[in-house]
């Protein structure tokens, strides 16, 4: 039981399909956290049951990114 519930906080299956984890990349590449969100999606879609879901979400984190959706702090 506690094997299963470390693989899907640590290293889960849907970040792990390529020869470098998501996470990986993504600091390696220095990405602020709503182009990093919007990777971890795009790269998990076809792997994680729900692409559509993902999709969406990817694009939500880049609009939000392009200063769409961002909220005003006052």
């Amino acid at each position: 039981m506690e094997i299963e519930k470390v693989e899907k906080v640590d290293h889960p299956s849907h970040y792990n399909k390529g020869n470098i984890e998501v996470i990986d990349f993504i600091e390696d590449q220095e990405f602020e956290f709503n182009l990093g969100n919007a990777v971890k999606y795009i790269c998990r879609s076809r792997h994680n049951g729900n692409f559509s879901q993902d999709i969406d979400k990817a694009i939500w984190y880049l609009d939000r990114a392009s200063g769409k959706n961002r909220k005003t702090i006052k």
